[in-house]
């Protein structure tokens, strides 16, 4: 029998990708499944980002570049963080990988070694911890408050604050649970960080995608107010134009950090796709008009989400000022039963209601959340109707 390596038994799978490949198996069956687990937009990728991969192929940029990106894509990203973050930074500073997952999971193989910690803000997105375990670290798990967004409990931060925590990931807008944390609090954990000598790791994958107020990058406080911690801001092109399947995101940081991560990528995969880079030029540095369009269909779908969850009788959903996912509370619903099996949990929860009702959701007890479960509204305002009206309907069965 073959014996694998620790980490492979460390190392949980993502639950988010096995409840988007059941959906898969179910449609592939011809059952009228409906989808909420999935974490991508609906929309095809804007013409323009397309003709430009295609003129990249034809013009022969089929070949390696230079492992930390194209030159003219890191100059592009400066131009972007300039534009849209009020940051200056030079190509140097910026590393291109293959998805922003790839930049998250190469800081944390720079930065993390055994016997170090990193503090994971939960709900949180469940490769998180996955990173830190895979670096041979531990994540320290700190409890949010939800009635603020989900921004962190700082009272139980503190109470576990320790010598082996060497970083600190946060994620806003929030996968998965939408929440937009205020300035105050970012602040705050940047002051936090700085005092602790943490690197702070910020995920903005969901950044163009705030609808209520402006979107503030961690970097640009840490500046504004001359806190002078470490920040490797981590960005996606993925949700902001519907590239998921293009495989672009960037990291942009200290000098050193960044050539540590490079350092990592180009024994790991040399360097992100030359076309999806030559698309992302186009998509950074050509008209934002598409961008404005997805936002205000997810800012329309966001409202109708909350309303028609906040219709079932006991559950509860705050509006989520980011992102694409709704995260009710369906906590009233733990310990009953449907056809005598308890439903002790949010993962018997998200079951019964696939099998009944062949709705996929995804559980929150997987992102470290127990009570809630995620919907994500990455989809038509037909199928949120059709899908939460089934979901009404189902929980109508349940057995207190």
């Amino acid at each position: 029998m073959t014996k694998f390596a620790n980490r492979v038994h460390k190392v949980k799978p993502s639950f988010t990708l096995q409840m988007a490949t059941i959906a898969a198996e179910m449609k592939s069956k011809g059952l009228d499944v409906i989808n909420f687990s999935v974490g991508e937009p609906d929309f095809n990728t804007p013409l323009k980002i397309i003709e430009a991969g295609k003129k990249a192929m034809d013009d022969g940029f089929t070949k390696y570049t230079a492992g930390p990106g194209m030159v003219e894509l890191r100059q592009a990203i400066c131009t972007k963080l300039k534009r849209e973050n009020g940051l200056s930074y030079e190509p140097a500073d910026i590393l291109v990988s293959n998805g922003e997952k790839q930049s998250l999971y190469n800081v944390c193989q720079a930065l993390f070694d055994e016997g170090d910690e990193v503090v994971i803000f939960r709900p949180y997105w469940v490769s998180f911890p996955e990173f830190v375990r895979l670096s041979d670290a531990e994540p320290i798990l700190v409890d949010t408050l939800p009635e603020k967004n989900f921004e962190p409990d700082f009272n139980d931060l503190k109470s576990k604050i320790n010598s082996k925590i060497k970083g600190v990931i946060l994620n806003s807008p929030s996968n998965p649970t939408g929440g937009v944390w205020s300035k105050e609090a970012i602040l705050k954990l940047l002051k936090t960080a700085k005092e602790n000598n943490w690197v702070v790791i910020s995920d903005e994958c969901y950044e163009r995608l705030v609808y209520d107020g402006e979107f503030i990058s961690t970097e640009k406080l840490n500046r504004d107010y001359n806190i002078q911690a470490d920040v490797v801001t981590c960005i996606s092109l993925s949700k902001t134009y519907a590239m998921t399947g293009w495989r672009i995101g960037y990291a942009a940081g200290p000098r050193e950090i960044i050539k540590a991560m490079s350092k990592i990528q180009g024994q790991a995969t040399s360097c992100a796709n030359s076309i999806g880079q030559k698309a992302a030029i186009e998509a950074l540095l050509g008209d934002q008009s598409c961008v404005e369009e997805m936002k205000e269909a997810f800012k329309e779908r966001r409202d109708l989400v909350v309303a028609l969850l906040n219709d079932i009788p006991n559950i509860s959903c705050r509006v989520p000022g980011g992102a694409f996912y709704a995260f009710p509370d369906f906590s009233y619903y733990l310990g009953m039963s449907a056809s005598g099996k308890l439903l002790k949990d949010t993962f018997d929860i998200s079951e019964y209601i696939l099998s009944s009702a062949e709705v996929v959701t995804v559980p929150g007890d997987g992102f470290g959340a127990p009570g809630h479960i995620r919907f994500s509204y990455a989809t038509s305002t037909e199928i949120i109707r059709k899908g939460i009206k089934r979901v009404k309907l189902v929980l109508k069965n349940l057995n207190s």
